[in-house]
């Protein structure tokens, strides 16, 4: 975890920017928040509503961000309201809370930008509850939402929008389907069944933090598609909260809410959040467990046993995630695995034949965009099996042919990206054999995804011409990939 921390690679420094600009957006929040005369409770919503603007809007263009920024007051106000009006109205409060999990999940269908709202309402409704909200205190928080939103949308898109120099980013597309086929239509429903007995018994072990529950809910079914990946985010987000409430102790207690130590634990953990988000979701709770713990300093109510409450009530909310990915509507790993493998591997090829047809002269043909979605999907696929190559996975014949295929996987992009280098070298020359070398990739593909039967034949000796190289290295991983992928075993990872 350390190493997945402190190790990983940071191509053009993407994520220390990322991290960077959060801080610098959500300090000028809090700053505009309090010249506006906002008080401490305004403050913390603005920047935790600045956050949020800064965190959740992952549209693909510069464009496609500002619009979905744009659009998260018209989503979070009417929320806000609903939870500040319901407050002495906890049945009522309830079931709206439970209908925005529902929708807030079920509006990811839309893309990244359903996401983003969703995950902005939902947040919002929990900031309610966090605050205590009440009706009287609703024009300073629409104010702090406003104010705060502005202001992040300032830095992220005037002061410092690195964005605009970097090609758009490629968002895959889920595996479609129809009604409860659809995978965010079937979260919908768990999440909202989760969120129901998370909300049910964590009233039950606290009657004022119970919201605790239904929010470790929420975010353990975000960014997850099959069961196995949520049971991995949940055993990970209980583990980040206990170190994060061990750190509280050394930290967040002693200080005791003192504003100028708090400020600077706040940033610090803000950086975390944002830096280590993309690598480590222990990690990154860790830092929010930090970050929550730091502003109930702030609000004065932080001591041990709300830590401890706070742990208890993380356990029945990733509790109640797990029963309901087991029980109701499940979508196994193994099929979401299969789904965007056979996605990575079709993508393979159409890498290959643009970079074919660029290297036969084509002046139309541009593997780029194909490469870039072959890291997207990857990404996704690495991501559906960590389940499978899980310390605690109690399969290991599952785990190591898991492990396989993401060796090979990679094996494969590695020799894409070769290809493409070659075929962006303008005097790089058509070769004859390119054509057939290109058919048996072809070839290859459609037998490992179609799950006909014939065997994948085995390439010859590697040519010394480095296009024609890289196309025989790709064809040994797919040859290689046969077998894992045909494992005879309960559960294939290709073809189930």
């Amino acid at each position: 975890m350390l190493k997945r921390m402190f190790v990983a690679p940071d191509p053009g420094r993407a994520r220390l920017r990322f991290a960077a600009r959060a801080v610098l957006g959500i300090g000028l929040a809090v700053v505009v928040c309090f010249l506006a005369g906002q008080s401490v409770i305004g403050a913390v919503t603005g920047g935790l509503a600045a956050l949020l603007a800064l965190f959740t809007v992952t549209d693909p263009t510069v464009r496609g961000q500002a619009v979905t920024t744009a659009l998260l007051p018209a989503v979070g106000v009417p929320v806000l309201a609903a939870a500040a009006e319901l407050h002495a109205v906890p049945v009522a409060r309830d079931l709206v809370f439970l209908a925005v999990v529902g929708a807030g999940v079920y509006a990811r269908r839309w893309g990244p930008r359903g996401h983003s709202l969703g995950v902005f309402s939902f947040m919002t409704f929990f900031v309610a509850q966090f605050l205590h909200a009440t009706p009287a205190q609703l024009p300073e928080l629409y104010a702090a939402v406003l104010l705060s939103v502005l202001s992040a949308a300032l830095v992220r898109f005037g002061l410092w929008c690195y964005e605009r120099r970097l090609p758009p980013a490629v968002v895959p597309a889920p595996p479609a389907g129809r009604g409860l086929a659809r995978v965010t239509t079937r979260q919908a429903v768990q999440a909202t069944a989760a969120a129901g007995f998370a909300l049910v018994v964590g009233q039950l072990v606290s009657g004022q933090r119970w919201y605790w529950a239904v929010g470790a809910t929420w975010w353990i079914f975000v960014n997850t598609a099959s069961r196995g990946e949520t049971l991995v985010r949940g055993f990970r987000r209980v583990l980040g909260t206990v170190i994060g409430i061990c750190l509280g102790f050394l930290l967040a207690v002693p200080v005791g809410g003192a504003p100028v130590p708090t400020a600077v634990l706040i940033a610090v953990a803000v950086f975390g959040i944002f830096y280590t988000a993309a690598v480590s979701y222990t990690w990154m709770m860790l830092c929010v467990t930090l970050l929550a713990e730091l502003l109930y300093g702030l609000l004065g109510v932080l001591s041990p046993g709300l830590l401890a409450l706070r742990l208890a009530e993380t356990g029945v909310g990733a509790l109640g995630a797990g029963l309901a990915v087991l029980f109701v509507l499940p979508v196994t790993t193994h099929a979401i695995t299969d789904a965007w493998i056979q996605r990575a591997l079709r993508c393979v090829h159409a890498c290959t034949a643009e970079a074919a047809a660029r290297l036969a002269g084509s002046g139309t043909a541009d593997p780029a965009p194909r490469v870039a979605e072959l890291e997207q999907l990857l990404g996704r696929v690495r991501l559906a099996v960590a389940p499978l190559v899980h310390p605690l996975n109690p399969m290991p014949a599952r785990k190591r042919r898991a492990r396989r295929v993401l060796a090979l996987l990679d094996d494969c992009a590695r020799e894409v990206r070769g290809l493409v280098a070659v075929a962006a070298d303008p005097e790089a020359s058509h070769d004859a054999r390119l054509a057939a070398a290109c058919w048996r990739v072809e070839s290859a593909v459609e037998s490992l995804t179609a799950g006909r039967p014939e065997p994948v034949h085995s390439p010859a000796e590697p040519p010394a011409e480095p296009a024609l190289a890289h196309l025989h290295g790709l064809e040994r991983a797919l040859t290689d990939l046969a077998e894992p992928l045909r494992a005879p075993t309960g559960s294939r990872l290709v073809g189930a």
